[in-house]
């Protein structure tokens, strides 16, 4: 458990629970990202004529000067988001199963529970299908609902806390990236970080990290404990 400059409220008694999706509510082992990645490698290397050296160099400047490849096309070469969003999302979700054991411990938490990604609604829509975990969240917000600005970009999170009407201090959010994690925290919400997947590194933002933790589903279990089964 990390520093924190605030004091947080019991787990049991949050009110809003936040989730990111991917690498997050299915185990980052998947590698879904890797197939991700390689689309919007090809996508720029059919888009600008360029190799697939230039189209990786380029995605890592985009990363570093505007947050994601999508918002480097769109603010360097005018790109229409909505042909990007849609081909890099077409991945093969088999490896996704269902699970079970999550779902039982995210429907027994309380409160709301809201998805929040830089992905889009209809590929949360399809991961939680495979996950069936759809039932157990009120909204998706996504990166069109952001404006195209993604997480960590603190003004998304802002507008997410008005839409939803959200009391930062009684809401937790849980992630993958810790990068993504500071901005919420900055609202006061508790934050939960995810380990385990190609975004290992706390990247120096231990001290806005409330919960570490390398299993969601015992992490969850812990809050509200589900009744042994029955044979």
């Amino acid at each position: 458990m990390g520093a924190s400059s605030s004091p947080r409220p019991p787990l049991a008694e949050i009110e809003t629970w936040i989730f990111d999706l991917d690498n997050t509510l299915y185990p980052g082992t998947c590698a879904l990202y890797r197939e991700v990645e390689q689309r919007m490698g090809q996508f720029i290397m059919d888009e600008l004529k360029i190799d697939h050296a230039a189209a990786h160099a380029l995605r890592r400047r985009f990363l570093d000067l505007h947050g994601t490849t999508l918002k480097g096309l769109m603010n360097e070469y005018g790109m229409e988001p909505g042909r990007f969003l849609d081909y890099v999302h077409e991945i093969d979700l088999s490896d996704v199963s269902e699970n079970h054991a999550l779902g039982a411990a995210i429907g027994a938490l309380p409160g709301r529970k809201l998805i929040f990604t830089n992905g889009t609604v209809p590929h949360a829509q399809r991961v939680l299908a495979r996950l069936g975990l759809t039932k157990h969240f009120a909204a998706i917000h996504d990166i069109v609902a952001c404006n195209y600005s993604p997480k960590p970009n603190p003004a998304s999170y802002d507008d997410f806390v008005r839409r939803y009407d959200i009391d930062p201090t009684r809401a937790a959010m849980v992630e993958d990236m810790a990068r993504n994690l500071p901005p919420a925290a900055a609202l006061g919400m508790t934050t939960i970080w995810i380990t385990g997947g190609p975004h290992g590194e706390d990247e120096g933002h231990g001290a806005h990290i409330d919960y570490t933790i390398d299993d969601l589903t015992a992490f969850l279990q812990s809050i509200v404990p589900q009744p042994l089964a029955t044979s």
